[in-house]
Formats: C-alpha cells, structure tokens, sequence
C-alpha cells in the first residue's frame, strides 16, 4: 500500500472576509490553485472542517461547502475513517496545471539567476570526475570497502551512544571535537612528522570544504595562487571561486617546478601543493625541490597549502616527512582526510594551521556550519585511540600493494604496446600511459561506455598537457575485478 503524505499546515490560506467574493469561494480557489500548481500533492491528508473553520475565524459550514465543491469536481476525495485527502489524479488536462510552472520558469530565465561567483561554482561540476554512485574499476580514491571493520566500529559507535551525555548532544567547539583532534596532533607527529598541537587543528567536511575556507580567509579577488598542473580540479575551482587568479605551474620528475613558477608569478600569494604523492601523477617532491619552495614562500610572504591525501600508502622505504614538518616560518597548512583511508561517506578531514591563524579559522569555521557532525567525531576519536586505526592502515598498505602490483602486472600482460603503467611507489592509484595517438578524453568516454570508470590526465591540465594517460584507481577492487577490467580496457583500446 502507498504510503500518504500526513496531513500538514496550510500556510498562506486567509480569508479576507471583507472581500466580495463569498468565503467559501475563496477557500475553494486557494485549494484548487494549490493542488494545480503542486504546493498540495497527491495523498496529503486536510485538516478536519471542524479544525478547519476554527482557525480561520468562519463557519463550518463555509468549509463544507468549498470541500463539496473540490470533492465533486475531483479534486479531494473523502476516506471513510481516515479524512479528506488530495486525489491522486487530477481532473484537468496537465497543461492547465504546468502552465503556473512555466510562468515561473519563464520569468525566472528572463532575469540573473546567480552572482558572477556563483555562475562561476555552477559551470563546470567537479562531480563527474570521481563520484560514481556505484564503484566501478578503475575510479580512484575508493579504499577497499569490504575490508573495513565494521564490527569494532559498531560497537564503538554503540558503547559511545549509550555513554552519551546531553551536553555533548548540544553544540560543540567550532574546531571540533577536542578528543579527536588530540588523537589527530598524535598521530600526525609521530607518523608524518607534523609539527602541531591539538589546538592548531580545525575538522572540516573534507578536502574540499577546508580549500574553500581557506581560500576566502587567505586570498582577496585578483590574488595569484599557484597550482599544480596537471593537478587537483576540485582544489582549482575552489580558488578561481574565492577570485584567485590561478597560476598552472608543471610538474617535472621532482614535483612542483619552482623556478617556473618564480619567473611566471614570484609575487603569488599562495600555492597547492601534494608532495607526498603529486595528484594525478603520483610523482614525489623531492627534498631540495621542498626547501626551495619554502624558501620562496618566505621570500614572497606567501601561504603553501600541502594536501597529504593518500600520504598513509606508501609501499618503498620509510614513511615521507611532511612539507609542513620542515617548515620554520610557518607558512605550511597542512590538510588530511578520513574519506580514503577508511570511508568516504564519513566526510570527515582536518586542516594544520599556523598558531597566529588559529583563532581566525575558528571564527571562519563557525561561520560556514558551526562545526562538522560530533557524534562520528567521538567514534572516530575512541577508533584511533585504541589501536584500530593505525592496525586497519597497516592492513590496507599491504592489500593496496598487492592489489597495486596485480594491476601493473594485468597491463604488462593484456595491454602491450597499448598501455604503460608509471611506477608508482605509494597511493591508491597509478596512471596508464597510453600511445601519442590515442585521444584519452575519448577512451575515457568509451570506458564509461563500457561499465568502466577512468579519467583522462588531460582533464586535469590547465596548460602543461602531458601525453595521453588514464588515471585508475586499483585499492577497492579484487584481482577478479582488475583482471576483468583490464579485459574490457582493452577492448576498448583496439576500437578506439
């Protein structure tokens, strides 16, 4: 059985009872239009004539009358025991009842719908890029789903709910949990070398939302921003948003091509950076190319944004310092995120500012949604301070190389001479390179054609384009599914 909408206040209904026109005439062309230009919808339950009548100041019988008229031309029908209700079909021709809705659309098309800025958030959506609703090979940035562990954060998460007072039900500090973010400075001063105390770390939504604050805090409309190229689109639209003039600077075996950058823009305000495992190319910043960047950031007073995504994986030699670690001028915010290393619908990630900053991204954090959800703030705090976290990376690091190394091997095997897999020594995804007369926008589109989910390196260049490649993702899938995927790929390399 359907389920009906519940019965729901009727706002805007008066009855001018001064006017002409008889009260129960009203009542009857305030239901009519409503239902015709969808404000009542098919199922929803009306108020009793009794209750009716009495908060509208008229006589039961006026509401009788306009209900009888809307009953007999179709437009309600009664319910023996249950009410009157909106009818599921209306009487008239639908031209009738759309024609309120292209008035609408007409008058809305005829004049500015957005600002210039939000014209500009508008255009072109990030989404398409990696936000399937179903994961398919090769979409990157999805950890390996199954392989989580559930059970200990169901449990944590129900021991905290029963332990739950009514004062961490109430709003929360706008930085956000102080016991997470404990746990936070902790793990990143012994695993990345971040310098940081807890107070100098703000939770935010994710990667994204922390660019977007720190665009608006940082950069005034017309201010230059470096930005990797090819790089991060989510990050570039971030800025061009806020009003940043982007600066695309190459990125060569060393990572982020500094003096580039000097000669084309020695005065830009700031610069996005992922040394740790550039993205898309998965290349490491070396540490001469690191100091030289925070030499220039010194000289020209300017903020390095160091975005360490994926820095957990890394499969040769030690763990990488962070940027931020060699940093003596404070000129390093450092970002993380939860989203890839254990789920992305946690949308949970953090940002590292300088001490002198604190209080003002705290007020800005207030600002933009008070602060992030607390209740996957306690879970996740109690997840990290008792092992589980650090025992699932260790789990994954390894499963992740595994499943790296299939795919590079899956390549070699049914793509020769139409892919060439980059070394990629940490992550969660690599870059298929293909020949120069291959379009890998096209095969990209074919792919996706083909139940497939890879993006083109072209999209991710602004002006230094690389040859052809695919960006594939490999964490979240089996050698079943690498090995069918590959199959497919190459199906659709030799029709391309």
């Amino acid at each position: 059985m359907a389920k009906t909408i519940s019965e729901m206040p009727l706002a805007g209904l008066i009855i001018d009872q001064k006017s002409d026109q008889p009260m129960y005439r009203q009542l009857y062309d305030y239901f009519r239009e409503s239902i015709l230009d969808g404000r009542l919808r098919p199922g929803q339950r009306l108020p009793a004539t009794r209750q009716l009548a009495k908060e509208l100041g008229v006589s039961r019988n006026t509401v009788m009358l306009a209900f009888d008229d809307l009953l007999s031309e179709g437009y309600l029908e009664g319910r023996a025991g249950s009410g009157t209700f909106i009818t599921g079909t209306l009487p008239e021709n639908m031209t009738h009842a759309q024609q309120p809705e292209a008035a609408r659309q007409k008058k809305l098309h005829s004049s500015r719908q957005f600002s210039q800025r939000g014209e500009m958030m508008v255009s072109t959506s990030i989404c398409d890029m990696n936000c399937a609703a179903d994961i398919r090979p090769f979409q990157h940035g999805v950890p390996a789903l199954p392989e989580f562990p559930y059970e200990i954060w169901a449990r944590i998460a129900a021991r905290q709910l029963r332990s739950t007072s009514l004062i961490s039900l109430g709003y929360n500090e706008p930085a956000g949990y102080r016991p997470l973010r404990e746990a936070i400075a902790g793990y990143l001063r012994t695993s990345r070398a971040v310098r940081c105390e807890a107070d100098q770390i703000i939770m935010v939504n994710g990667v994204q939302q922390a660019m977007d604050l720190i665009a608006r805090l940082l950069l005034d409309p017309g201010d230059i921003a470096w930005v990797e190229d090819p790089g991060y689109v989510g990050t570039n639209r971030a800025l061009a948003n806020a009003g940043a003039q982007l600066v695309p600077v190459p990125i060569d075996e060393e990572g982020l091509d500094v003096a580039y950058g000097r000669k084309k823009a020695n005065d830009a305000r700031l610069v996005y950076v992922t040394p740790s495992h550039q993205y898309p190319l998965g290349v490491t910043m070396s540490v001469c190319r690191r100091l030289e960047l925070l030499s220039w950031a010194d000289e020209a007073d300017a903020w390095i944004v160091e975005d360490d995504y994926d820095s957990e994986y890394r499969y040769c030699g030690r763990p990488l310092s962070s940027l931020q670690g060699l940093d003596v001028g404070d000129r390093v915010i450092y970002l993380g995120t939860f989203s890839k290393v254990l789920f992305p619908s946690l949308r949970l990630g953090y940002i590292v500012v300088p001490e002198h900053l604190v209080d003002g991204f705290q007020t800005a954090r207030t600002v933009v949604d008070r602060h992030a959800p607390v209740f996957e703030q306690m879970v996740l705090a109690n997840f990290i301070e008792e092992g589980h976290f650090a025992r699932h990376i260790r789990r994954m690091r390894m499963l992740y190389e595994e499943r790296q190394n299939f795919l590079k091997d899956a390549i070699a095997a049914e793509l020769g001479g139409l892919m060439r897999a980059s070394a990629a020594d940490a992550g969660m995804h690599l870059v298929g390179w293909l020949p120069e007369q291959f379009d890998d926008r096209q095969v990209a589109a074919l792919a996706r054609q083909n139940g497939l989910i890879v993006n083109s390196v072209s999209n991710y260049s602004l002006e230094h384009y690389h040859k052809p490649g695919l960006v594939m993702g490999y964490s979240a899938y089996d050698e079943k599914a690498i090995r069918q995927g590959i199959r497919t790929l190459g199906k659709v390399l030799r029709e391309s």
